[in-house]
């Protein structure tokens, strides 16, 4: 029981905790485990939950990830790619190498060891807070997200690109789409993601591109956008499309997309639009 700023444990006793927001619902279990930072109580309730029927879907999002910019919008804006590992790897790197000289099984060592620990949960963290605030905003602003069905655990497997693939934390960031736009009473929906990035979003056309080219020609219609921006169009498409036509009221191709891409989110800005999670 967590009351007064203490937890009660049986056959412990009282426990200061910082409780970070009251429970809500009836406690089934309580897990205690300790992080690099600290301990942490976990509690998991049983609530009661509301399911409200399929609404009108009046504003939808394609969601394309990459690796240049973290996520490319269908309407155009791009979020960029925060790298949080890439920015600690160098401090990471050091505090490693200074590990690997302290004596086993010393006090020192053992220092050390929770400095790398903290490190590598402070980079978790910031990712997590990342993403949190970017799924906050798309599930706000939007009746319908669509994404791609991803199989990032064989993307992973290419070693070129597995560090940078884990760094983004693509499967995270979807499950923090999914479980709020279920709370908010919005949809995600997961596209099949083959020819997304080949077949033009203005006429349909497929037009064959390496990963070196970054922008779309078609030569059928003239359409000329970045890639991703083509690819984010297409997957807003097909999310429209997947849904039964009384609960769509847009059109699942969007038009004007002539405008430039523009930068929704970057690390090194303030998190005023940001500040729900």
């Amino acid at each position: 029981m967590a009351k007064d700023g203490k937890l009660y444990l049986s056959k412990v006793g009282d426990i200061k905790i910082k409780l970070h927001r009251p429970i809500k619902g009836q406690i089934k279990t309580l897990t205690i485990t300790k992080e690099a930072d600290g301990w942490y109580a976990c509690f998991s309730v049983e609530v009661t939950v509301r399911k409200t029927a399929p609404k009108l879907v009046r504003s939808a999002v394609g969601v394309d990830v990459g690796l240049e910019s973290f996520a490319t919008l269908s309407d155009g804006t791009q979020i960029e790619n925060p790298r949080w590992f890439r920015k600690a790897e160098k401090k990471l790197a050091l505090h490693q190498r200074n590990l690997s000289r302290k004596q086993l099984k010393s006090l020192n060592r053992d220092k050390q060891r929770d400095k790398v620990a903290k490190l590598h949960k402070k980079t978790a963290n910031q990712r997590k807070d990342f993403q949190h605030k970017v799924s906050r905003q798309l599930v706000e602003g939007n009746d319908l997200i669509a994404y791609e069905d991803l199989n990032v655990r064989g993307m992973v497997k290419n070693r070129h690109l597995a560090k940078s693939i884990s760094d983004a934390g693509w499967r995270q960031f979807i499950a923090f789409v999914c479980y709020k736009a279920e709370e908010a009473g919005s949809m995600a929906v997961a596209v099949n993601p083959f020819s997304t990035s080949i077949d033009c979003s203005g006429c349909g056309f497929p037009v064959e591109k390496t990963l070196a080219q970054r922008i779309h020609k078609c030569p059928n219609c003239g359409l000329e956008i970045p890639r991703d921006w083509n690819a984010a169009l297409n997957i807003r498409k097909l999310g429209l499309l997947s849904l039964p036509q009384e609960l769509r009221d847009v059109k699942p191709v969007e038009t004007g997309t002539s405008a430039p891409c523009s930068k929704l989110w970057s690390g090194k800005q303030e998190a005023t639009d940001f500040n729900r999670w």
